[in-house]
């Protein structure tokens, strides 16, 4: 089993490490400015894409657990039909925001909080950001099918490519073209279309057969699309708790000042590593808790969440160690700025903690799309989310800034304890 879960972590894991790479190239582009509005600004642009993005992420999840599930019964034709549906979703979305996108960025920054010289950088951001948004959601939904395949090494090779490109275009941008966070936008849009084109090639390359199984009006069938909504609208709805909360977050952060909001961009590049590490044993819980569940394998179920549970807690004291260790070293990676970084020290306990308080939520989120459990994964998401904002309102007259990572720590915690509880309750322990 151990065999079978790094064949799909470790590729996985080098995947998502790029991601935050990303965001902490792009902070330490805009934290070696004369002025933390820089910092801030991408902070604020990337929340809106967050909220855009994350809300765009249900097709993923939702997509990689059925498509394992069609996989673990040899149903080529389903396999072919969650691709084909997840990709007319994902264009459909992508063309919508582009059309809309003058909307979405005036709401976006009423909404948050922060300086008006922040969001008008924030804008500048968005407007080019958005134009790879078709491109982007619709690698989501490849990136989830090659999973659900239990293909993990496409989707690493994808998001190095991409990541990769978008770190080199953007220093291209910023240190020899002179542009600000334009540049670091402009370096998303050239690295998705990279991305998308090499997604199509080795799409070509290993599943062409599955072109075979294309036919328009079953993509369009009532029954298929209905199960594929149903399941997304639960996945919709927990993600969107996900990003509200994090939202809510930047947006204080913002409200209560550019220096916090910049200590606080820096140190969620902490959380994001973390996150993202850990995300990689959630996809193979997706992919393996997804075949079993498709071939009614619940001896293999039981096995992979033990084993899943042993990888997760080892990382997360390493984790705690390596922040406990190497926190205020990490952040000059981020920033130069002496009052950034000294603001930063102050909360950085906080991020210590975060991997023990976070990691059974990253293995139970994979453990529980596998299996398509949807709606028992967004009531957990719903009663974490009103803790946070409890412990938030309760805490922040006497706590400040503090309340805010208080509350991020429960929030991990109650998922976790939850979706503990509520373990048993998952279909394939009914049949």
């Amino acid at each position: 089993m151990n065999k079978d879960i790094l064949k799909l972590a470790l590729p996985n894991i080098l995947t998502n490490l790029t991601v935050p790479l990303l965001g902490m190239v792009d902070m330490h582009l805009m934290g070696y400015q004369d002025s933390s509005v820089f910092m801030g600004a991408v902070a604020l642009g990337s929340v809106i894409f967050n909220f855009v993005y994350w809300g765009f992420a249900f097709l993923r999840m939702s997509l990689s657990g059925m498509a394992a599930q069609a996989y673990g019964s040899n149903d080529k034709h389903e396999m072919a039909m969650m691709l084909f549906r997840g990709l007319f979703l994902a264009f459909s979305a992508g063309l919508l925001l582009l059309l809309l996108q003058d909307g979405v960025v005036a709401l976006s920054l009423k909404i948050l909080e922060g300086s008006n010289q922040v969001k008008t950088l924030a804008s500048d951001y968005f407007y080019v950001r958005i134009w790879a948004a078709p491109l982007a959601i619709a690698l989501m939904v490849i990136n989830g099918w090659f999973l659900g395949m239990q293909n993990a090494i496409y989707p690493m090779i994808i998001s190095i490519t991409i990541n990769v490109v978008n770190i080199s275009a953007s220093y291209f941008f910023v240190r020899a073209l002179g542009m600000k966070v334009e540049g670091v936008a402009l370096g998303s849009v050239v690295a998705n279309g990279v991305g998308f084109i090499l997604s199509l090639v080795l799409f070509l390359r290993r599943y062409r057969f599955i072109l075979g199984e294309f036919h328009l009006k079953t993509v369009f069938k009532k029954s298929g699309l209905l199960r594929f909504l149903d399941v997304s609208g639960d996945i919709f709805l927990r993600t969107l708790c996900i990003i509200v909360v994090f939202t809510f977050f930047t947006s204080k952060s913002a409200g209560t000042g550019d220096l916090i909001l910049a200590a606080n961009s820096a140190l969620l590049q902490f959380l994001f590593l973390f996150s993202y590490f850990l995300d990689g044993f959630a996809y193979a819980a997706e992919a393996l808790v997804g075949k079993f569940t498709g071939g009614r394998n619940l001896k293999g179920i039981k096995k992979a969440v033990r084993y899943l549970f042993g990888w997760g807690l080892g990382f997360a004291l390493i984790f705690l160690i390596a922040y406990s260790l190497g926190g205020p070293y990490l952040l000059l990676l981020f920033t130069n700025q002496p009052d950034v970084i000294e603001t930063a020290l102050e909360y950085l306990p906080w991020l210590m903690i975060l991997p023990l308080t976070g990691f059974a939520s990253y293995i139970w989120d994979g453990i529980y799309i596998g299996a398509t459990a949807s709606r028992l994964m967004r009531n957990t998401m719903l009663l974490a989310t009103l803790i946070f904002f409890v412990v938030f309102i309760s805490c922040r007259p006497s706590l400040g800034n503090n309340a805010l990572w208080l509350a991020m720590n429960c929030f991990m915690l109650s998922r976790g304890l939850f979706q503990t509880l509520l373990y048993k309750k998952l279909s394939i322990f009914k049949s």
